[in-house]
């Protein structure tokens, strides 16, 4: 078999271990080197192979490259950019074409959530449509834990652990000091349709009261007088209620609670904060004095704080990606697969793009409470094997210790060409 070059790109919003998967690509090519030669990074996702901004991975030593694994954001830039679709906008598939021979590039890995499992599938058609040899495979990666097929998505079991262990924190704080001051606490998580995230502070809490006493889950349709009740009630019981908040809790006619009425590159709408929102139902109907908090990027950065599980799952799937470009399977995605419960055992299998792009995977009925305020014993099975284990980075100075790259430029051939 022939050399020739990689390309791999993020896309998307980051997660604490999209950089393990990034990894495990690199490593794997790495050690195919009669069949891959360099190894080109996207600076900024897909861009940056449309305006040839490449950075020559070959440059960076071993000891960076796995460094990669205990580093959190998007180490090569990620960005949120869709392709549009081959038939209406030709030039910039010839454009990807035209970088891609440039460069000798016949392997092109794609790492990011259902938007850019659909760029990936729509590069993996350059083969047969514009006759370019390409092999396209999808890296899976959202903390969102919305991909389908794949058991869960690389990234939402860090955030997972990281949000319940803020809840329960939160909630010692909270109980400690209810009696004379806060009563109700709000923490907001990401989770625009898809309630995984929420769902994952209430493994904070087993037994009956405690914390959290109320999730809100973008599943369930909210209704203010039977969740003021909710409060209510937990306060007069317990002293005080702790509450988790999908960003993405939606009315009975679906709309947002917190739209902030635009909407984003993907064309998703835009959301402006749903725990102040809740906040001030409750300070209104309910005249509680609260606190509220949103994760917001902290949940999907805390690599110190990372699932074992989830670390080692990123980096088996950007491995197995490579293995599977090396087989020559085209349009596909590596996916976790359950094999069992107790003890807790995976492995990683092949999915087809096409049943992968822009579909989403919700929270099943069967994982929340019948009041639709909590995760059930079903929930709790699936969610509790994903947070299991620390994988603590390298401390220097008392800081978490990097991965510090050249992102050394590739020699640019071909004229500029604009997006």
């Amino acid at each position: 078999m022939a050399q020739h070059n990689a390309f791999y790109a993020q896309s998307g919003g980051v997660t604490a271990v999209i950089n393990a998967s990034a990894c495990g690509v690199i490593e794997a090519c790495r050690q195919a080197p009669d069949q891959i030669g360099k190894v080109y990074a996207g600076h900024n996702g897909i861009i940056g192979a449309l305006t040839e901004d490449l950075i020559d991975v070959t440059q960076e030593s071993d000891e960076s490259i796995a460094a990669l694994r205990h580093t959190p954001g998007g180490a090569f830039g990620s960005c949120r950019y869709k392709l549009k679709d081959i038939d209406t906008h030709r030039a910039q598939y010839e454009r990807l074409i035209e970088v891609f021979k440039a460069h000798d590039i016949r392997y092109f890995f794609y790492n990011g959530g259902g938007d850019s499992a659909d760029t990936c599938l729509k590069v993996s058609q350059l083969s047969e449509k514009l006759g370019y040899p390409l092999t396209a495979i999808h890296v899976p990666k959202t903390v969102d834990n919305d991909l389908p097929i794949t058991d869960n998505s690389p990234g939402f079991g860090s955030v997972a652990k990281y949000i319940a262990t803020s809840t329960l924190e939160a909630s010692l704080d909270i109980a400690s000091m209810c009696a004379t001051s806060t009563k109700v606490f709000v923490l907001e998580v990401m989770g625009r349709h898809a309630g995984w995230i929420a769902a994952a502070g209430g493994l904070a809490g087993e037994a009956e009261g405690e914390p959290p006493h109320m999730i809100i889950f973008p599943e369930i349709p909210f209704n203010r007088k039977a969740a003021m009740a909710r409060v209510e009630e937990s306060v007069k019981q317990y002293g005080y209620c702790v509450i988790v908040v999908s960003e993405g809790a939606r009315y009975e006619d679906g709309t947002f609670l917190a739209d902030a009425g635009n909407t984003d590159a993907f064309g998703h709408r835009q959301l402006g904060g749903v725990a102040p929102t809740l906040a001030g139902m409750i300070k209104q109907d309910l005249g509680y004095k609260y606190h509220w908090a949103v994760a917001d990027y902290l949940q999907r950065a805390a690599r110190h704080l990372a699932s074992k599980t989830d670390v080692e799952q990123a980096y088996a799937v950007g491995r197995e990606a490579v293995t599977l470009a090396l087989a020559g399977k085209n349009a596909m995605m590596p996916a976790i697969r359950r094999i069992s419960q107790v003890p807790y055992q995976w492995d990683v299998i092949s999915a087809p793009l096409s049943q992968v792009a822009n579909q989403e995977k919700f929270m099943p009925r069967d994982f929340i409470s019948e009041n639709g305020f909590a995760i059930t014993q079903t929930c709790r099975d699936y969610l509790s094997p994903l947070i299991q284990g620390e994988d603590f980075p390298p401390f220097e100075n008392g800081l978490p210790k990097v991965a510090k790259l050249k992102l050394a430029k590739a020699e640019r051939k071909l004229p500029i060409f604009t997006l």
